[in-house]
This record gives C-alpha cells, sequence and structure tokens, in this order.
C-alpha cells in the first residue's frame, strides 16, 4: 500500500469512527455509504470491522459492535463497573415519585393547567414542572379559553422516546404507569452504561 493509499484509508477510518461516536443508534451500512460515496458496503464493513480489531488489541475503552443490523460504538464490558459508579449521581438525577405523578396527570389529561395539576396533586409543584420542562418531558401547549388565560401543559415527542411509546394511544391505564416509568428508567440505566459517549 502506498502513503497516499494508506493515508487516504487513514482518513476514512476517522470519519466512520466519527459517524460511530455521533450515532446514538446503530449504524446502518447505507447510512455510512451516503456519506462515503467512493465505497461499498463490503469496503465499509471491513474498514468498521478493521477499526474495531484495533480498538480490542490496544485494549481501548470502546468497543464496536455489531447490532440490529448496523455497529454501534459502546464502552467495553470490562468497564461496566467504573460507569456505574459515574452514573450514581445521574441515577439521583432520575424522576422522583413526585415527578412521575405529576407527569402522569399531564400524560392522561393533557392539556391541562397548572392549578388542574395542583388541585389533583394537592400540593405545590412549581419545582416539578420546572425540573419536567427542563428535562423536555412536558411543553406549554397554548392557552385555556378561561379568565386569566393559564398556560396548559402537554407531554411531548421526548416523553414518547424516553417511556418508549409509539404514541400516546399506547399510555397504559393510569395505575400501569409506574410500572412503564420504572421499565424506562432501567433502560436508560443500561444504556448509559453501554455507551458514555452519549451519556451527555
Amino acid at each position: 500500500m502506498t502513503e497516499e493509499n494508506r493515508t487516504a484509508q487513514d482518513n476514512t477510518m476517522s470519519v466512520i469512527e466519527a459517524l460511530l461516536f455521533s450515532s446514538d443508534k446503530p449504524l446502518m451500512l447505507e447510512q455510512v455509504r451516503a456519506v462515503l460515496e467512493n465505497f461499498d458496503s463490503s469496503e465499509i464493513r471491513a474498514i468498521i470491522e478493521q477499526l474495531g480489531a484495533e480498538y480490542e488489541k490496544t485494549n481501548r475503552g470502546m468497543r464496536i459492535v455489531e447490532v440490529a443490523g448496523g455497529f454501534q460504538m459502546v464502552s467495553a464490558p470490562a468497564l461496566a463497573p467504573f460507569l456505574r459508579k459515574l452514573y450514581k449521581q445521574r441515577n439521583a438525577e432520575r424522576l422522583s415519585r413526585s415527578a412521575l405523578e405529576t407527569l402522569a396527570i399531564i400524560a392522561y389529561k393533557q392539556p391541562v393547567t397548572r392549578l388542574e395539576i395542583e388541585s389533583l396533586r394537592n400540593v405545590n409543584i412549581d419545582g416539578v414542572m420546572k425540573s419536567l420542562l427542563d428535562k423536555g418531558l412536558i411543553r406549554v401547549a397554548g392557552r385555556k379559553n378561561s379568565p386569566g388565560r393559564p398556560k396548559v401543559f402537554a407531554t411531548t415527542r421526548q416523553f414518547l422516546e424516553h417511556f418508549g411509546l409509539k404514541s400516546l394511544e399506547e399510555l397504559p391505564k393510569m395505575e400501569g404507569f409506574s410500572a412503564l416509568a420504572e421499565s424506562a428508567e432501567k433502560k436508560e440505566e443500561v444504556h448509559e452504561t453501554q455507551s458514555p459517549s452519549q451519556a451527555g
């Protein structure tokens, strides 16, 4: 291999590495081909496999795995104990029981005003509402046509993604919301321990 060809291959490998790093889902060969138009699928696969072999040979902290028809960059399995320590503080930031109860009311009653939520919960929800807005799980959906025109709140697309729902029609009955939330939290924890590059 000439120096020019070696440089070209290194550059291509760097591009693929960046694509893998930035993707939060398995990266399909077709997606890479759309970026690297001069390479076919077999060539791209070979480069990805070479990159993965280099990670393992040099005992890097990342691995490349083939999953769901594509390739994904994940942390080395042996590093899971260290990642759990790092994400203990993130676990503390997960949705509180109060936040889940408020979110459930919004999900099932939307669009709903802050006063309507508070009347159902019988507590002040200012802090909880701010947290849910900051996390992108709820949004201001407009104003109610009533005295004072109070804001009404609804869930977001991110809410659906967080709980693994295709649409609001897939919401279980209200009493099953806690189980749905617990399942979503467990999935998020697994994802975090596997993919630290996506934890931000």
